[in-house]
């Protein structure tokens, strides 16, 4: 006759009877909320220079810094704490920016992007201009490309610790920021400074830096266009020159010939037009080398 099939009770009741008590796991203790970051509101970043539209300061991070953010994007510190920030030509009227400690802390502070007046003239009876063409656009797209290239690169320079210089004196021919109305119809805004010299005469390195352009044939609005890598994401760019004399990886010092004068790509007589920009904001260069000499 078969012996009747024990069930899990009578096994676990012959493994006590045995002397081999079952394992009794407690339970898990419960998980604490985790704790919230200590902020500080108003913190200190030393910050001097331009906090406006178009405008560049620099600040020193505070001790402990591990992550620096401006408007919740991460920037740049070098290991003595000092960074830039900068405000495009169109920045709203309130920046944040933060530093994180490695403790978790949180130090932030509002700033204040004070509003500039800009040169606008209306010209309600001329149109803004003609289509361009998709030949135009195809090799627009390829020098665009080129530019956004050159301008990812970080080489490391410490120009941006510098105080800029004019890379040639002259009249100004061309205001940052001034801008066109075509009809009701907004054209885009002038990015740099334009300084009007006859074609031929040299241009200098306004700061060091190292070579991330030099156009091997002319673009199509920039002409012979030339640009310079400051680091911490600043970068200068020079466009319409008849010349260029430096290449593509070359480091630069401040006052070094770089080129002469023209009026290739657009542009209706001969002047430098200087562009300067930190990561995507354009900014003014006239405030960085003081006044014209």
């Amino acid at each position: 006759m078969r012996a009747a099939r024990r069930g899990p009770i009578a096994a676990l009741a012959t493994l006590t009877l045995a002397g081999c008590a079952p394992t009794i796991v407690p339970p898990a203790p419960p998980v604490p909320p985790p704790v919230a970051a200590r902020i500080v509101d108003n913190a200190d970043f030393q910050l001097s220079g331009s906090i406006e539209q178009g405008g560049l300061a620099m600040g020193v991070a505070p001790r402990g810094t591990a992550t620096l953010l401006l408007d919740g994007q991460p920037i740049g510190h070098a290991p003595d704490g000092r960074f830039l920030i900068a405000f495009d030509r169109d920045s709203g009227p309130n920046a944040l920016i933060e530093a994180r400690l490695a403790d978790g802390t949180l130090l932030r502070r509002t700033l204040t992007v004070q509003p500039r007046r800009w040169q606008i003239e209306s010209l309600p009876t001329l149109p803004r201009g003609t289509t361009p063409t998709p030949e135009f656009l195809a090799r627009r797209k390829i020098e665009t490309d080129q530019i956004a290239a050159a301008r990812a690169i970080s080489t490391g320079s410490e120009g941006w610790r510098q105080r800029f210089v004019w890379p040639v004196t002259g009249r100004i021919s061309g205001v940052f920021g001034s801008q066109r109305i075509y009809a009701g119809e907004p054209g885009a805004y002038h990015s740099g400074v334009d300084v009007a010299r006859p074609a031929g005469t040299p241009i200098v390195a306004p700061a060091d830096g190292v070579v991330i352009l030099a156009a091997a044939a002319p673009f199509s609005l920039e002409g012979n266009l030339l640009m310079i890598d400051h680091g911490m994401g600043l970068n200068s760019a020079f466009l319409h020159l008849s010349r260029i004399d430096v290449a593509v990886g070359q480091a630069v010092t401040q006052g070094q010939t770089l080129g002469t004068i023209g009026m290739t790509g657009r542009a209706t007589g001969p002047h430098l037009h200087w562009a300067i920009k930190w990561r995507d904001a354009r900014i003014d260069p006239a405030p960085l080398a003081g006044a014209m000499p």
